[in-house]
Parts: structure tokens; sequence; C-alpha cells
């Protein structure tokens, strides 16, 4: 005979800690761009994935959603020439032997960068 009393548990879902995420603004003053862009390691350096605005006096800008942590990135102009943030000399060299700025996003600060 088979004891039916017993019932199994199901198992719980693990509760996963809720990762607060900050809108974060990045800008790049130029006048004379057509188009310009936002490429990091935050997407994967897709110059499609964060296309700027531009307001009437040549600031562009845009805003995206960051979990803490530190983020390389750069700025593309006219689909050719890549850029560090002028308004951020927090920088590490990359690879191709220039550099990339590093924003620091709601965690404890590096090296004296500010968080966002």
């Amino acid at each position: 005979m088979t004891d039916t009393s017993r019932k199994t548990k199901s198992p719980r879902s693990v509760a996963r800690p809720k990762v607060t995420t900050k809108l974060v603004l990045f800008e790049y003053f130029d006048p004379s761009a057509n188009v310009v862009a936002l490429v990091g390691d935050f997407n994967h350096w897709n110059p499609a994935a964060r296309p700027l605005k531009r307001d009437a006096g040549g600031l562009w800008r845009v805003k995206i959603r960051l979990a803490p942590g530190n983020y390389q990135y750069k700025f593309i102009l006219n689909g050719e020439r890549w850029e560090e943030d002028p308004l951020n000399h927090h920088r590490v060299m990359n690879e191709h032997g220039t550099y990339n700025s590093i924003r620091n996003v709601g965690a404890a600060p590096h090296d004296g960068a500010q968080p966002a």
C-alpha cells in the first residue's frame, strides 16, 4: 500500500535581490555634427543602440538606465570619429591605444571618480 498522506513540498522560488538602476545623462557638444551615438560596454559598443538627440544649440543628449558599476564608453560622431567624453576626465587606455571614458554609476567611487 502506498502512503498518499505525504505531500511533496514544491520548491520555493529563490528571491533575487532587486537591482536598482539609475537614469544617467550623457551629453556631447558639437553644433557641426550630423549624428552622435553613445557606445560602451553597456550596449556592446553598438553605434545604433544609443543615438543622441540634438537641441537647437548643438548639445547632444541621451539618458539611459544603468545598474551600479563602472562603464567604459565613447561617442561616435557622424558614424566615423570616436571621441572621449570631454566633460569627463576619468578614462582608461583601450586596446587601440586611445582612451575610453569611464562612468561610475551608483557604487562607491574608485580612483576618485564621481558617481553619476
